[in-house]
């Protein structure tokens, strides 16, 4: 794992599950379920475990050190007399290394923050990104994030797969004699990602007007000669490293507006890729992508009290987190080599649906890698 530059600061502390917390992850490779403290100073870094969690540690960890906090809990009650808490044990080790301003993620509990400061040290809050060097990612995590992209778009022909098995009867899908449902043909995709020791979480299953809220789960039947849309978004149990991945397709026959849309859709997101690379600005792609839809007659604001159009960004980072830096919206950021994003515009309009194509591209110079590979189906008959 790479070392912070020298203009980091001097130290870090966390108090988190690296289970559930992408920083304290990525800066120690260990996995635990409940919070541990991690300290980072002058560029080595130390870990504090519990009995439950030490040995383990010591055989895991890719710090330089994993210290016992039941060992160092002793130490401290027999020389006070009393059982000290967690921030009486911080404080020891923090004052043994020389430590008195502590760089602290923005999430950072304010009851510690409040103790710490009690035992004469500063805290200072950081955003993300806490470790510039997670916005870079090597050769290991690239290859783990496309692992994981594989498996997703894997995922996502096996639901292919169930549709074209399915048959069409009246406004019903039937699959081998049952109603075709979202949460039937999310089951699909989760228990194929669940085979290849992926989790998916909230994948999205929505036909129709349900797809026009893009973060709509789906629910019900699905219904033919409309788009469904699938995004999924798993997070590799292996490596811990996520994928991101969407297809629209209709099962039936497209009308002439979902047609319309849906290629208008991908030539957007051709086009988006074209124009990632080192050194553009995201917001200039998303800008190029919302012209693009204005020129062909898709405008975008509130009809009947929902927004309609195109109405959130063009993409994401992807890594530990499956929202990271940077971003490619609104807001300015200059893409940088090693990056990796999502390239995922859609349209949506109620009486039509929702339509919304993603890939994940490794940004380089002078162009990007599309890193996702899943064959983009407008009908499935």
């Amino acid at each position: 794992m790479p070392r912070a530059h020298s203009a980091t600061p001097a130290t870090r502390l966390m108090i988190a599950a690296s289970e559930s917390d992408a920083n304290l992850f990525w800066a120690t490779q260990f996995l635990a379920p409940d919070p541990v403290v991690f300290i980072e100073h002058r560029g080595r870094r130390y870990l504090l475990l519990n009995d439950l969690e030490v040995d383990r540690g010591m055989k895991e960890a890719e710090v330089d050190k994993v210290l016992s906090y039941s060992e160092i809990e002793k130490k401290l009650s027999n020389k006070n007399g009393k059982k000290p808490v967690m921030s009486d044990v911080i404080a020891h080790v923090l004052k043994g290394l020389g430590a008195k301003e502590l760089t602290v993620p923005a999430t950072f509990p304010l009851s510690y923050a409040l103790q710490l400061k009690k035992r004469k040290f500063k805290t200072v809050p950081k955003p993300d990104p806490f470790y510039e060097e997670r916005v870079l990612k090597t050769a290991r995590e690239k290859a783990a994030i496309k692992a994981a992209l594989r498996h997703t778009g894997e995922a996502i022909q096996a639901a292919y797969r169930v549709l074209r098995e399915s048959k069409i009867r009246g406004d019903r899908i039937y699959y081998r004699g049952e109603v075709l449902t979202s949460e039937r043909l999310r089951g699909t995709i989760n228990l194929h990602l669940m085979a290849q020791n992926c989790l998916g979480k909230h994948t999205i299953v929505a036909g129709g007007n349900q797809a026009v809220d893009p973060h709509c789960e789906g629910y019900g039947p699905l219904k033919p000669h409309q788009t469904i849309v699938m995004d999924v978004f798993p997070r590799s149990m292996d490596s811990q490293y996520f994928a991101d991945m969407t297809r629209t397709v209709v099962k039936g026959k497209a009308n002439e507006k979902i047609r319309k849309m849906w290629h208008t859709v991908k030539e957007a997101q051709e086009g988006a890729i074209r124009r990632v690379r080192a050194g553009v600005d995201g917001r200039d792609i998303h800008q190029w992508i919302q012209s693009y839809f204005e020129a062909r007659g898709y405008k975008t604001g509130r009809v009947k009290g929902r927004m309609q159009g195109f109405f959130h960004g063009t993409g994401h980072g992807l890594g530990l987190d499956i929202h990271e830096a940077p971003r490619v919206s609104k807001v300015s950021e200059i893409l940088k080599a090693g990056t990796v994003v999502t390239v995922e515009p859609g349209l949506y309009y109620q009486g039509i649906g929702g339509v919304r194509i993603e890939d994940v591209v490794y940004v380089k110079k002078g162009g990007c890698e599309v890193l996702s590979s899943c064959p983009k189906i407008l009908e499935i008959p």
